[in-house]
């Protein structure tokens, strides 16, 4: 969360300050952890499905700080869940097919929407080089709370 968070994402690379830009930030470093975590072995996969359900708990209790309703909260959530899963599959389409056009694409349509030429590839090369620093964090470290990403500075 608190790398979704950095000031270079909003100040400098135009990623909207909003409630929704602060979700897609913390989508795509969430989708960063969950590539790192893609795994056949039933120990890592069932730490990856806490660490989704974490997530969506804790987007539930932002919802409810933020004075959304308990008859709507189940609507958002079940919304931001889908967006979540697309924005995942197609990060990870692209990353696996090392498709930096395609990676700017989806950070475009998902992150970039309302904005006219963004520096997307900034954010795109953001994405690929985290991607890589979690690569050499071991998934024993990761699952014992050691996870960590690069500062970025700009």
């Amino acid at each position: 969360m608190a790398q979704s968070r950095q000031p270079v994402f909003y100040a400098e690379w135009g990623v909207p300050d909003t409630v929704t830009g602060r979700f897609d930030m913390i989508s795509l470093h969430m989708a960063l952890v969950f590539r790192r975590l893609r795994s056949d072995d039933q120990a890592i996969k069932d730490f990856s499905q806490a660490v989704f359900d974490l997530f969506f708990k804790d987007m539930d209790r932002s919802l409810r700080e933020m004075g959304v309703g308990d008859l709507s909260i189940s609507k958002r959530i079940q919304k931001m869940g889908n967006l979540f899963f697309g924005l995942l599959a197609a990060v990870n389409a692209a990353m696996d097919s090392r498709n930096m056009q395609a990676l700017d694409d989806v950070l475009s349509r998902n992150v970039y929407a309302e904005i006219e030429n963004p520096p997307v590839r900034k954010l795109s090369q953001y994405m690929v080089e985290q991607s890589e620093f979690l690569g050499g964090q071991t998934i024993d470290a990761i699952m014992a709370g050691n996870l960590s990403m690069e500062i970025q500075t700009s």
